[in-house]
Parts: C-alpha cells; structure tokens; sequence
C-alpha cells in the first residue's frame, strides 16, 4: 500500500515537471528559434550553413585541453621554452581541427525524403538523401534519431540514410527531429546541428487479423467468357495463325473441310462491392480495418472490385493503382 500510494504521489510531480519542461521548450523556441529547432518544421531541401552548426568540446577535447593546461603550467614553471613550443603547437593542431569540424558539416543538405507505405503495426523504412551543396566528400557523420543513431560517410554524389521508424496509427506520419552531427576529425569537438523536416509518409490502416471472406455476387449473375483453356467446352471458330496444334478439332475440321478449333469457356470473375454501410454499426475503425483486409484480398486475387465510402465510391476496377488508391482513402478517412 505504501508504494502504491508513493506512486500516485509521484505522478502528479512528474507530470508537473513535464510541464515545466514543455513551457520553458516553447519560450526557448520563440525567443531562440534557431539554436533550439524545437516544433518549427522546415521546408526540403534543408541545408546545413555556419548559423545552424553548433560546437561544444568532446569528453576526449576537455581531457586534452586539461592536459595541455597542465603542460603549459610546467613549462612556465620550468621556463622551458621547447615544452612552451611544443604546447602552442599542440594548441594550433587543435585550433585548426575545430574549424575542420565545423567545415565537415557546412554545406550538408538533405534533399529528398522517401519511403513506401506501411500498415500500422509495421516497421516503416525511411530513406533520408543527403548531398554535399560543394561536392565535397564528408566522412565519419552520425545521424541520430529517437530509435537510435547511424554512422555513415557522405560521397561526393550523395548518400541514402536509412531510418526505421514505428508506426501505430493510420494517416499521415513525420520523421520527427533528427540530429546531424561528426567529431572529424580529431575527435576534439562536437558539432551538431538539428534538421526538422516538414514532410509526411502514409501510414495503411492495420487489417484484421480474422475478417469474413470477401463479399461476392451470385453465380447467376456471373457471365461466362470464351478462353482458349477454360474449364467448359464452348465450341468451335476457324483457325487463327498462332493457335496451338493441340487445339485444333482434327475430326470437325475434316468435315467441314476447314480447319477448326476447341473453344473452351468459364465464368466471370464476380464484381465484388466493399460497401461501408453494410457494415452496420460497427465502430469505425472496425469498418475501416475490415475493408482494408478486403481489399488486399481483392488484390491478391486480382478480382474487380468497387469501394464506396460515406462520400466517394471507387471503381469497379482492378489491379495494383486503384487498390492502392482504395488503400489511401482508407487510411486518410477522419
């Protein structure tokens, strides 16, 4: 009982302090919008300039700072000028590897953002194209996101970077925030900048798991069609250039002095409607994961189908473009 009652005293805290903590976000954005990037979203392509690169000493760059401090206080101690020497030199190799750090990521820019729709559930896989604007190679950069970091090297043509993001609900999704950043090259400073893309990838409802089979017309109002390998016989037609030898009806074509060929038939393919309203009073992501089950099943089976919304009625069509587009609708209902 006592912990579950410290549990419930410290949510309110930490929920106090969540908010604290957005407040003082949101300030930090409106007066220093260009250090904290923190909700503004930016138009691609995003590139990379001096204003929008920060810096700061690595772990490895204060232990050497301290090092060279220590270094210099011996040699002014000692009056050792060789040690004096040597620690501005030291000192100098330093200085010029902070302006190598910063030039490592000035002219990065990311042009492009791509990636195939998922369904919720699924892992979305997000190709991030950088390009260096001076075609300049950039090596050892880090990209960083909130399920992880990326080491890659930049060529002169450009890079593709992977991101693998979760997704959990239809409609549309955004990358989010993701932090560029190196420590060419001597590993002395960090230099980091943050790119918030504003672009969006879609997100397929999840279908369900154990729908009804696909809604179909009768057999009565299937019509029959005339195929070279059907499972009916149909009848006979005059030989075309092209038809196979097997086909040929040897003994009608002897009769009838020409020759002649097997025709065979089988049914229509049913016209299948994926109608919102029979679905009843089902709640309306019931309905809509359902129709998208359907409708990966009418792919699957290559069957022309129509889909009618609340206010759009799609098809009848078939084939890989209007299941696509049926899938879209779906997933971007309110």
């Amino acid at each position: 009982m006592a912990t579950a009652a410290a549990a419930l005293a410290s949510e309110p805290r930490a929920g106090f302090v969540r908010a604290r903590w957005e407040a003082l976000l949101k300030r930090a954005e409106r007066r220093l919008p260009s250090l904290t990037r923190y909700r503004a979203r930016e138009s691609l392509p995003i590139e990379l300039h001096s204003r929008r690169i920060y810096v700061v000493p690595s772990r490895f760059g204060l232990f050497f700072g301290l090092t060279l401090a220590a270094m210099l206080i011996g040699a002014l101690n000692f009056n050792n000028n060789p040690a004096l020497m040597l620690v501005f030199l030291i000192a100098g190799a330093g200085q010029i590897s902070l302006h190598r750090t910063v030039a490592n990521m000035r002219g990065i820019a990311l042009i492009a953002i791509q990636g195939a729709p998922v369904h919720a559930g699924d892992e979305l896989q997000v190709a991030l194209q950088f390009q260096p604007a001076d075609g300049r190679e950039r090596p050892r950069l880090r990209l960083a996101h909130a399920r992880g970091e990326t080491l890659f090297d930049l060529d002169a043509a450009g890079n593709r970077v992977d991101l693998h993001l979760a997704t959990a609900a239809r409609g549309w999704l955004t990358p989010g925030r993701v932090t560029v950043s190196t420590e060419y090259p001597l590993g002395l400073f960090h230099a980091w900048s943050v790119l918030n893309p504003d672009h969006a990838l879609l997100v397929y409802a999840r279908p369900e798991p154990d729908a009804p089979p696909l809604p179909r017309t009768s057999t009565a109002d299937r019509g029959r069609e005339s195929k070279p390998h059907g499972e009916d016989w149909y009848g006979l037609r005059d030989y075309r250039s092209g038809d196979a030898q097997r086909l040929i009806a040897w003994k009608a074509s002897a009769r009838q002095d020409r020759l002649l060929v097997k025709e065979f038939a089988e049914p229509h393919a049913a016209e299948v409607t994926l109608d919102w309203h029979a679905l009843g009073a089902m709640p309306v992501e019931a309905k809509i994961s359902r129709l998208t089950r359907w409708v990966l099943e009418a792919q699957a089976q290559n069957l022309a189908f129509s889909l009618v919304l609340p206010q759009l009625r799609i098809g009848p069509a078939r084939g890989s473009e209007h299941g696509t587009r049926c899938l879209r609708e779906l997933a971007l209902l309110p």
